[in-house]
């Protein structure tokens, strides 16, 4: 049986979301990625991607035939809304001619699926892209007990940040332990190699952006091959 084709949609300066897949070796599946222009990760610059880049990047995608593709990018989805977002993963579904995951739902569906309720939340964001963050997983019915961003606007310095400055990050600022799962949220931060050190140190169930959806796509692609 050939190889099932996962489209990715990623920001254009993201270079942790490959990374990712690449390391986490989904059986059967090959992994296209088509970019959306972005260089700075703002309210502003995202709404920009999301009208302008996002489309195109859904219709280069359509060309490869995917079976499958995800919309990498957790803040602007979240930037724009439960609505907003729907509207937009329908729109591309169409555009790229298959069903469409964001993060930000696949996000939802683990929290939902180990019976997380009470969340605390580390982010690479500024304020006000923490606040769709919060806002739109509250809607979810995930209560955030608290949200902390490390405040980088470069997205190419995001994928810099090292493992262990995640786990410092989250040490320092986290103060409510009584969680039942900590949120890493960017997918261009490196959060999936510092998984297990920030499950030592917090001893609950830890995801992130890029887990959640690969794990997404594993589900996806398995239901497919059926």
């Amino acid at each position: 049986m050939a190889a099932r084709r996962i489209g990715v949609i990623v920001p254009s300066s993201n270079t942790v979301v490959e990374q990712d897949f690449a390391a986490s070796q989904i059986p059967g599946v090959s992994v296209h990625t088509a970019r959306m222009y972005l260089a700075e990760t703002t309210a502003e610059k995202e709404r920009e991607m999301i009208s302008i880049h996002a489309p195109r990047a859904a219709r280069d995608l359509g060309t490869a035939a995917c079976d499958v593709a995800v919309f990498a990018c957790t803040s602007a989805g979240a930037l724009i809304g439960l609505d907003g977002e729907a509207r937009l993963v329908a729109e591309l579904a169409e555009v790229a001619g298959c069903p469409v995951i964001s993060t930000n739902e696949a996000v939802a569906r683990k929290l939902k699926e180990i019976g997380a309720e009470r969340v605390a939340v580390v982010t690479a964001y500024i304020d006000e892209l923490n606040i769709g963050i919060r806002r739109t997983l509250e809607e979810r019915g995930v209560h955030v007990t608290e949200i902390h961003g490390m405040g980088i606007t470069d997205n190419v310095a995001i994928a810099d940040v090292g493992p262990a400055q995640i786990v410092e990050f989250a040490r320092r600022h986290i103060d409510d332990r009584d969680i039942d799962a900590l949120f890493v949220s960017c997918t261009n931060l490196p959060a999936m190699e510092s998984l297990d050190a920030l499950t030592a140190e917090f001893g609950v169930p830890v995801i992130t952006s890029n887990s959640a959806t690969i794990d997404a796509v594993r589900e996806s692609t398995f239901r497919r091959v059926k």
